[in-house]
């Protein structure tokens, strides 16, 4: 299967599903950037339930800007607010530590464009997973796509689309029960090794 999708902020349940079942992923990297999707968020589970952790982006003037044209705004210490939000959520969760080394740099280096801070933490969390991909970037925006299944509804933060995913444990399941389609963060630190297993076991229903 040859998938077509969003590059998103530590990527959803859901995005990652698709991902772990396809030969081939084409990252969307020509189309406009838009408020409220999971290109500048993601939601973990935090100690009074879903938490959402958005990096902060300087928005053109322009009524359109081209998702990689946006910067990060980094005056604002965000990575440092992230950091201590996963440290409270996370450090008491079975893999934390395990994977704490590789993922910490992201949280003090700064980079310039959302889109490549995207695409560092995506690779960042595939050798996390030992996931090896095909990966490519488009060249040009295209509404309608062949020959590949689209997936790019799924970056609409707002507009969740109902998927039937088997549960895990999470760190605060007794509290709130299980919330689905949470970061890939949440399922890397309480499942661990197994993290993958699960992504390839679930399916994903298309639009």
């Amino acid at each position: 299967m040859n998938i077509i999708l969003h590059p998103t902020y530590f990527p959803n349940i859901a995005h990652f599903v698709a991902i772990a079942n396809a030969d081939h992923v084409e990252f969307e990297v020509d189309d406009n950037f838009l408020k409220q999707t999971y290109r500048n968020r993601t939601y973990i589970y935090g100690a009074n339930g879903k938490l959402g952790l958005n990096v902060p982006v300087i928005h053109s003037q322009k009524n359109r800007q081209k998702h990689r044209n946006v910067k990060i705004f980094n005056e604002e210490n965000w990575q440092s607010l992230h950091w201590k939000s996963l440290l409270s959520a996370y450090r008491t969760s079975p893999f934390f530590e395990y994977y704490e080394d590789e993922l910490q740099p992201l949280f003090t280096e700064k980079t310039e464009y959302i889109l490549d801070f995207n695409l560092k933490c995506f690779e960042v969390i595939c050798d996390c997973l030992q996931l090896e991909l095909n990966t490519s970037k488009t060249v040009t925006y295209q509404k309608s796509i062949e020959n590949k299944m689209d997936f790019r509804f799924l970056v609409n933060a707002k507009k969740e689309h109902p998927q039937d995913y088997d549960t895990y444990t999470q760190v605060f399941n007794s509290k709130y029960g299980f919330i689905p389609n949470l970061s890939i963060l949440d399922l890397l630190f309480n499942e661990g090794p197994n993290a993958l297993n699960y992504l390839e076991s679930q399916t994903i229903i298309p639009l």
